[in-house]
């Protein structure tokens, strides 16, 4: 598995980000929907969630580390849990257009002592595609969102 994988679980995300040139995302249902309306995420599906995302990982080292395949290029990912609810992948999926839109274009502009300015925000990724969910009850809720440029 990749060294470079950063585990990012607050009490509000449950997410994978693997660094890379490209980046694929991925929905799945890691944990089953909860019945409580306080805690959005219930007991770990296994085959349905973990597999998954395992896969996608395994695909991923498999793919890197055949330097020559990519051209130099790394593959990485934002792995994201639905918890099998439309409701809490889509606020989860909000994180890819965060990625997507990233920080401004500020080459256009100087500082008045001639250097050029620094962004706080994190650099733009290349979110070249996003697999899943495994309901189709969660992509109707993720896709407009994801869509988003297709409409111009």
């Amino acid at each position: 598995m990749s060294e470079d994988m950063t585990y990012l679980q607050p009490t509000n995300m449950r997410q994978i980000r693997i660094p890379g040139d490209v980046i694929i995302g991925g929905v799945f249902p890691v944990h089953a929907k909860s019945g409580s309306p306080d805690q959005p995420c219930g007991i770990i599906a296994e085959t349905r969630g973990v597999h998954r995302v395992e896969a996608m990982l395994y695909a991923l080292d498999v793919i890197n580390s055949q330097r020559e395949f990519l051209h130099g290029y790394k593959l990485g990912a934002l792995i994201l849990d639905s918890c099998s609810s439309p409701a809490y992948a889509l606020n989860q999926s909000l994180d890819f257009v965060r990625d997507l839109i990233g920080s401004a274009d500020l080459s256009e502009y100087q500082c008045r002592d001639g250097s050029s300015p620094k962004s706080r925000q994190v650099p733009r990724k290349n979110i070249a595609a996003v697999v899943g969910g495994s309901y189709s009850s969660v992509t109707v809720q993720v896709v407009p969102i994801l869509c988003n440029d297709n409409d111009k």
